[in-house]
């Protein structure tokens, strides 16, 4: 298998003294690989797919939604609304942690509606110590 190895090498070497790869398109600017190393094996191809599509791996968009959500519950006032957000975001995250394969520390807390109440008070003024 060596052999191979020497002889491209060799051809390798030939082309680039005889100036064959001195006009490629992109010379000069690094190349754009794809990372994709901690992608399982068998996902990589239909995350491929997925990305030259415009989508994103199914647990990326729970992570988006979870992201959107907490910014959307730092600007709710009212506590039935805080509420419901609540709990879509503690299922989204549920749903987060049991589709990782994760330990069990590095899960994504939930997200408390008590506490959530308190600190929106408390940030209002309306809370005193």
């Amino acid at each position: 298998m060596w052999i191979f190895t020497k002889l491209a090498e060799r051809r390798i070497q030939e082309a680039m003294q005889n100036g064959e790869f001195d006009n490629l398109p992109g010379k000069g600017r690094p190349l754009k690989l794809d990372d994709d190393s901690h992608v399982p094996p068998e996902l990589r191809m239909a995350y491929k797919i997925l990305k030259n599509a415009g989508c994103l791996p199914p647990e990326l968009e729970v992570k988006k939604e979870i992201i959107e959500l907490k910014d959307l519950l730092e600007t709710l006032e009212d506590e039935k609304e805080i509420y419901l957000c609540c709990r879509r975001l503690n299922f989204l995250i549920m749903k987060l942690n049991m589709r990782r394969s994760v330990s069990p520390l590095l899960e994504e807390d939930q997200v408390y509606y008590k506490k959530i109440v308190y600190r929106m008070a408390k940030r209002r003024g309306k809370v005193k110590f």
